[in-house]
């Protein structure tokens, strides 16, 4: 009888040791695995801006804020994202993370830019929209009537045009002129939820404009003249 109630309490302690073990085993994996997940959904971020060598000398660190773009950060320190990118080895233009330093060589750097100033920060020298879209079109038709491009390229869908344009010192105008870039907020005149993008060819008397266009309408991928009119949700830009 003695050695039953011997062996009971054996079996009863390395039962309730056996239950503990099990339960901090889990506690170990859900840890483990939690730390995984912070490790990979911050690590980007974290080592992005804090793994980096510092700038060389005679350069300025730019720290990117939330909503910059290497476009945006080229033009306000009278540069180019192509020389940013080149300068700072990044393998994609358009990843750039809140935090991560961006350095910017002294010696490309001019005056701020301001309205109506000529500098490739705000002139672009390529075309970075695909071919087929109506960005593609807006840009190219651009550079066909006045020798340049649009500059920006991220962050830059259609309806995000009035915003970019903005970052780059272009002028914003509700009267259209020939030339000028038409472009209408999503759902505006038959423009999609995208928003579109065109390029104003005439300007009627009736407050209308004539402006080509691709990516519109079942003609989708001919290049087609539209009649638009002024009004909400449609603005003009221009160098």
């Amino acid at each position: 009888m003695l050695a039953m109630k011997k062996r009971q309490r054996l079996w009863n302690y390395f039962h309730q040791h056996r239950v503990a073990s099990i339960v901090a085993g889990h506690i170990i994996v859900m840890t483990v695995l939690g730390l995984v997940w912070l490790g990979t959904a911050f690590a980007p971020t974290l080592f992005g801006a804090l793994a980096q060598a510092p700038c060389a000398s005679g350069s300025l660190t730019y720290v990117v804020r939330s909503g910059d773009t290497l476009g945006v950060i080229a033009a306000s320190h009278g540069t180019t994202w192509q020389t940013l990118s080149s300068y700072n080895h990044l393998s994609n233009p358009n990843m750039i993370f809140v935090g991560e330093h961006v350095c910017v060589p002294q010696q490309g750097i001019t005056q701020a830019p301001a309205k109506n100033v000529s500098l490739s920060g705000i002139h672009g020298a390529i075309n970075p929209y695909p071919y087929g879209q109506c960005t593609w079109w807006a840009s190219q038709r651009y550079f066909e009537l006045h020798g340049f491009y649009v500059p920006w390229s991220t962050n830059a869908d259609a309806w995000q045009w009035n915003a970019r344009a903005q970052d780059f010192h272009w002028n914003i105008s509700s009267q259209p002129s020939i030339g000028s870039i038409v472009t209408l907020q999503p759902n505006v005149q038959g423009a999609s939820f995208l928003g579109h993008v065109a390029v104003v060819e005439r300007v009627l008397g009736n407050g209308h404009v004539i402006a080509s266009n691709l990516n519109w309408g079942p003609n989708y991928s001919l290049v087609t003249n539209v009649d638009f009119h002024v009004g909400p949700g449609v603005s003009f830009i221009s160098a």
